[in-house]
């Protein structure tokens, strides 16, 4: 309806150029809104306001012009010129009944778009170190990336899912040598385990595993590891802390040493079992939440290809490379950065960022019309740096997006659940899905906008009543299928005539907001704009189931209309819980 009135104001306007009330060169950038009085319409528009300087005239002048020009409509009822200019329409009950029957035309359909139709966009989103299980923390990133997705899906883009492992580096040695460490301790060895090691029940697993798969095939005595390492903490006999050392020096070294000690293929071997076995359960776990990729990128395969080294050459060639205290340094501070940042280290080792750099190159070079990557909130400060190399090597950043998503929170019982990876106090992803269900965390982790802390309450998240919105409405989904099951067939043809109540006007207000809202959450990455809209409509439609008798042997039509209102209603429910990865049952 937003589309048709604002086409008659467009066509107002166009006339009022022709007639020399307005410039050639005024914009039709039209602007319509939904009065919150009745008494004033229900649309109103602030254009005259908007124009008036233009037209040399007071706004109200302006507004009586446009009135006149404004072509006849059917469905428009009345237009009255409010305030000091604004132009308010009250639409006529044909314009009402068009909508149910445009929602019926349009089927599952409704509320879709082609606004991005030919354009592919990438959406890269989780992509967590494969150091251990997923926490609650990334089922967050999980439940928005793979909404935006969803959305760019519905207003016509070809949208590519990926997880980029991160399987490269510091982080993934120091996961290697932690289910090693836990494998000799399988084996019968005695070892005080490194403070900065992956300290989770999982590392334990991995190491029982290997062990039954490749028996004693790593087996070397501890002692031989630690020997002459500086210890990372010194204890007394009660076992209390009496110096702290160095401990992430120490698990460094303890890195090197066990790769001396195990050899290269040994060692390799321990770094791929470890991998492989978390990356199954990473995949494993997001494919049960509903999560499916297109693509998994390795970022091994960057370093085997040469890309990071290429797109290194690329910068120094373009001028931005210089060396420093033995270190190659990027000149990010000339395209904003606040500093300079390090790209390959004194050790000739290149930093996470050269990795960084070169995929995201990769990625334009794949010919995305759109990237978005989804970090989580602590990566702010890196963006202005992939996008100041992207810069240098002459690609047009405005084609990326990164998008934060700040942490999720627990609580239970009113109280705080805490979380750390390394020391494996934290819950799994897998745990709150089984605790809560896949559809309560989908819709928890995304009715809140993501840069928003989301405190997570497992006991509502849980609760079979109206104050949990995804029961709530899922409640009303069913309610609806059940009517509708024992109602039989719609006859369409009977709703023309029939008069509309309040409730029902509220709720096909509603309904022509769809696919609006679900440009705006597109356009936006706001999936906390469908849950929101989803949620005031179901409450809308409660209202109106509670004050009318939807089957009633008096009047047909009004059942028709009733009915046919209803269908409406769950056609929207539908699409808009499939968008947010949340199931809508039939029967409850």
């Amino acid at each position: 309806m937003k589309k048709h009135l604002r086409n008659l104001i467009i066509q107002a306007l166009n006339s009022l150029v022709q007639d020399g009330v307005l410039p050639e060169s005024t914009s039709r950038n039209v602007v319509l809104e939904r009065t919150r009085d009745r008494a004033h319409g229900d649309f109103a528009s602030a254009i005259a306001l908007t124009l008036a300087k233009f037209a040399n005239c007071k706004p109200q002048k302006l507004a009586e012009h446009i009135l006149t020009a404004l072509p006849k409509s059917e469905r428009v009822d009345k237009i009255e010129i409010a305030g000091p200019g604004f132009i308010n329409f009250f639409l006529a009950t044909t314009a009402y009944n068009a909508v149910v029957r445009d929602i019926f035309d349009r089927g599952d359909k409704f509320g879709h778009s082609q606004i991005g139709a030919g354009q592919r966009a990438q959406v890269e989103f989780v992509s967590a170190n494969p150091t251990g299980p997923l926490h609650v923390g990334h089922g967050r990133g999980a439940a928005y990336g793979a909404t935006v997705a969803n959305l760019l899906d519905a207003v016509g883009y070809h949208v590519e899912r990926e997880y980029y492992i991160n399987n490269a580096g510091r982080q993934m040695n120091i996961l290697a040598i932690s289910v090693w460490l836990r494998y000799l301790e399988h084996c019968g060895e005695r070892l005080r385990f490194p403070t900065s090691g992956y300290r989770g029940e999982y590392v334990r697993t991995i190491a029982a595993q290997i062990y039954a798969d490749q028996g004693g095939a790593y087996i070397l005595p501890a002692a031989r590891v630690f020997y002459s390492i500086p210890q990372d903490e010194v204890l007394d006999e009660h076992g209390n802390i009496l110096v702290n050392g160095d401990k992430e020096a120490h698990v460094d070294a303890l890195v090197h040493r066990s790769q001396a000690l195990l050899g290269e293929l040994r060692y390799r071997s321990i770094f791929n079992l470890s991998l492989k076995a978390i990356l199954d359960d990473i995949q494993d776990d997001l494919q049960d939440f509903g999560i499916i990729y297109e693509k998994w990128y390795s970022e091994q395969t960057l370093a085997e290809s040469g890309a990071v080294d290429q797109t290194i050459k690329g910068l120094r060639n373009a001028g931005y490379i210089y060396e420093m205290d033995g270190a190659l340094w990027f000149r990010s501070s000339a395209f904003g950065d606040e500093k300079d940042r390090v790209i390959k280290r004194e050790n000739g080792q290149n930093t996470y960022f050269a990795s960084d750099i070169a995929y995201h190159l990769e990625k334009f070079q794949r010919g995305f019309d759109l990237v978005i990557d989804i970090w989580g909130a602590d990566h702010h400060g890196y963006i202005p740096r992939v996008k100041a190399a992207l810069q240098a090597l002459g690609e047009n950043t405005d084609r990326l997006s990164v998008l934060l998503v700040q942490f999720a929170i627990l609580y239970r019982n009113g109280q705080r659940v805490p979380m750390s990876t390394r020391s494996g106090d934290f819950v799994t992803l897998r745990e709150l899905r089984k605790e809560v269900g896949n559809d309560a965390a989908r819709f928890f982790y995304v009715m809140r906008k993501s840069e928003q802390h989301l405190d997570f309450d497992l006991d509502l998240a849980k609760s079979q009543s109206k104050d949990n919105p995804v029961y709530y409405i899922q409640y009303a989904h069913a309610r609806i299928s059940t009517l509708l099951e024992r109602a039989g067939k719609i006859d369409l043809s009977e709703i023309q005539t029939a008069d509309l109540i309040h409730e029902e006007k509220e709720i096909i207000k509603l309904l022509t907001q769809f696919p609006l809202t679900i440009h705006e959450a597109a356009s936006g990455y706001s999936p906390a704009i469908v849950a929101t809209y989803i949620y005031d409509l179901v409450k809308n439609y409660n209202h109106f189931y509670q004050a009318v008798k939807i089957l009633s042997e008096e009047n047909a039509a009004n059942n028709n209309l009733r009915l046919a209102l209803s269908e409406c209603v769950r056609r929207t429910i539908h699409p808009s819980l499939m968008v947010l990865g949340v199931q809508a049952p039939m029967k409850m």
